[in-house]
C-alpha cells in the first residue's frame, strides 16, 4: 500500500482503545436505564469494560478475536502510512477520503465485514481521534447542545434543548478522558497535572472550558464545557422564543442606545451572555466600546471593539493579570463604554467610577436572583476594595451609576426568561431605592410539566422616559398600565 503521508510515528494509541468498533454517538440514557444501572465505582476501584473488548466465546467469539487481530494490525499500519503533522492540515473532508480508502483498502485485503454505516462510522471516529477531541466531537458539531458536564469517563450529562439529562459519551477509561483534557488545554498553553489540578480556559470555537483532576476530583475527571453559540440571538428572536415580549424588548432597546447604564443579572446558565450580546446591537456605530472578561464569549454586534481578557498567573505564580488591572487599562482607552462580562470582585469600584464619570451605558452582568440581591452583591465587592469608605457612600456610588436592571431566570423546566426589569430611581436615606417596570408572573404547570404564565406591567412609569423624550422618543402609555398583559 502507498505511503500517503511521510513517515512520522507521533500517533499512538491503545490497540483497543481506537478498534473496539465503531463508536457509537453521545445518547441520552433514559431514566429508566438510570435505575437498573448499578452506580458507577470509582476508576480507583474497577475500570468499565468496553464491549469489544470482552472476551467472545463460541463460533461467534473466534470471529470477533479474528477481526480484533486484523484490527490491531491496522493501527500499527496507521503508525507506519501517517503523518500527524500533515494530517493537520488537510481539510476534513479531504482527511475522511484519505483514511476511508485507507480503510476500505485493508478491509478488502484483510476480509473485514464492514457494512457501508460501520465503515463511515468507523472513518469518523478515528478522524475525530486523529484531529479532534474524540467521543467529545459529535456532542461539540450538535447544535442542539449547550453544555456537557462529565464527572468521570462513564457519568456524563448534556443539555439538550435547555433540559439537562444524562448521555452516553464512550470514553474508554479515565485515561483517555484525562488525554483528552490535556489536550483541550494545552492547545491553550495551560497545563494540568497533580501540582495544578484544575484549569480554566476558552476553547478555539470560543467555548467556555473547565477541568479538575485528580486528587481533587475524587472519581475522575471534572469536565464542564459552555458551547459557544456560533448563532447570534438578537432581540427579536428572543422575543420569538418567549423571553420577553415586544413592549419590553422596545423599551429596552431605547434605555440602550439612550446611554442608560445596564446590569443583567441571573444565575448560571440563565442567558446572561445571550442577552449582553442582544443588547449591543443597539448602540450606536459611532461608539467605541471596550470589552473585559474572564474568558472572551461576548459577541457584539458593533464594528468599534476592543476586546481584553485576563490572564491567569503562570507556573511560577506571576504574570496574573486580574479584571481590575484591565478596567482600570481600558479607562486610558478612550472609551464610550466600557463592558464587563461579569463582575464579581474588586473591579466592581473601578466599574462603577467609570459609570458616574462619562461612561454611561456600560454594561455588565452578575450572577444574582434578584435585582435586589444584585445591589446587595456589588456593595459587598465594594467592600471588598478594602477602601475607606462608608455604607452611605458606597451605596450613594452604586446608585448613581446603575440605572436599569434585567433579572434572567432559568425555569424548571429550561425555558429561560426575563423575569423582571427594575430601575433603580436614587436613594431615599441609606436605602437605594428601585422600581420594578415589568415582571413574568407564573400561572400554572401543564402535564408534561412545562411552565405556564404571562409578562405584565407593574404599573409604573420609568423616571427615563422623560430623557427619552428629550431624545425624541416616545414610547406607548399602554406598556406601562398595570396589570397590563405584555
Amino acid at each position: 500500500m502507498t505511503n500517503r503521508f511521510s513517515a512520522l510515528q507521533n500517533f499512538s494509541f491503545d490497540d483497543e482503545e481506537l478498534f473496539d468498533g465503531p463508536a457509537q454517538p453521545a445518547t441520552p440514557v433514559s431514566e429508566a436505564q438510570q435505575a437498573a444501572e448499578p452506580q458507577a465505582k470509582p476508576a480507583a476501584e474497577a475500570k468499565p469494560v468496553p464491549e469489544a473488548v470482552t472476551q467472545p466465546s463460541g463460533e461467534n467469539g473466534g470471529s470477533q478475536r479474528k477481526i480484533l487481530e486484523a484490527k490491531s494490525k491496522l493501527h500499527r499500519k496507521m503508525l507506519d502510512e501517517f503523518n500527524l503533522a500533515a494530517l493537520e492540515q488537510l481539510p476534513r473532508d479531504q482527511l475522511l477520503a484519505e483514511i476511508r480508502q485507507f480503510v476500505s483498502d485493508y478491509a478488502s485485503e484483510e476480509r473485514l465485514a464492514f457494512n457501508n454505516s460501520e465503515l463511515e462510522q468507523f472513518v469518523g471516529t478515528v478522524v475525530d481521534e486523529l484531529t479532534g477531541l474524540g467521543p467529545l466531537e459529535p456532542m461539540m458539531r450538535n447544535p442542539d447542545i449547550s453544555d456537557i458536564l462529565i464527572n468521570g469517563p462513564d457519568n456524563c450529562y448534556a443539555e439538550i434543548k435547555g433540559v439537562l439529562q444524562r448521555v452516553h459519551i464512550p470514553f474508554q477509561d479515565e485515561a483517555h478522558l484525562l488525554r483528552i483534557v490535556n489536550k483541550i488545554v494545552a492547545a491553550v498553553g495551560r497545563r494540568i497535572d497533580e501540582s495544578n489540578p484544575m484549569c480554566d480556559a476558552r476553547m478555539a470555537d470560543g467555548s467556555r472550558f473547565n477541568a479538575a483532576i485528580r486528587p481533587i476530583a475524587i472519581d475522575g475527571p471534572l469536565v464542564s464545557i459552555r458551547k459557544f453559540s456560533k448563532n447570534k440571538l438578537s432581540l427579536d428572536k428572543l422575543v420569538e422564543f418567549g423571553a420577553l415580549t415586544k413592549p419590553m424588548a422596545e423599551v429596552l432597546h431605547h434605555a440602550v442606545h439612550s446611554r442608560m447604564t445596564t446590569i443583567i443579572s441571573g444565575g448560571t446558565g440563565t442567558g446572561k451572555t445571550t442577552m449582553l450580546n442582544a443588547l449591543s446591537a443597539f448602540i450606536s456605530e459611532k461608539e467605541r466600546i471596550i470589552t473585559i472578561e474572564d474568558a472572551a464569549e461576548l459577541a457584539l454586534h458593533i464594528p468599534h471593539v476592543g476586546r481584553m481578557e485576563t490572564r491567569p498567573a503562570n507556573n511560577e505564580g506571576s504574570g496574573e493579570i486580574k479584571q481590575r488591572d484591565l478596567v482600570k487599562n481600558a479607562l486610558r482607552m478612550r472609551p464610550d463604554r466600557v463592558i464587563l462580562g461579569e463582575v464579581r470582585g474588586e473591579e466592581a469600584f473601578d466599574m462603577l467610577q467609570a459609570m458616574n464619570t462619562g461612561h454611561e451605558g456600560s454594561m455588565a452582568t452578575i450572577h444574582s436572583n434578584t435585582p435586589r440581591d444584585a445591589i446587595s452583591r456589588l456593595e459587598q465587592m465594594l467592600g471588598m476594595t478594602g477602601m475607606p469608605m462608608t455604607v452611605n457612600s458606597i451605596r450613594s456610588q452604586i446608585s448613581s451609576a446603575i440605572h436599569l436592571i434585567v433579572q434572567l431566570t432559568r425555569l424548571s423546566d429550561g425555558q429561560r426568561k426575563i423575569t423582571s426589569i427594575a430601575e433603580v430611581t436614587g436613594m431615599e436615606g441609606d436605602v437605594i431605592q428601585m422600581q420594578e417596570i415589568f415582571k413574568f408572573c407564573r400561572t400554572g404547570l401543564t402535564e408534561d410539566g412545562k411552565i405556564v404564565g404571562h409578562f405584565e406591567a407593574t404599573g409604573v412609569r420609568p423616571r427615563f422616559l422623560e430623557h427619552l423624550v428629550e431624545l425624541g422618543v416616545e414610547l406607548p402609555g399602554e406598556y406601562f398600565e398595570p396589570g397590563h398583559k405584555l
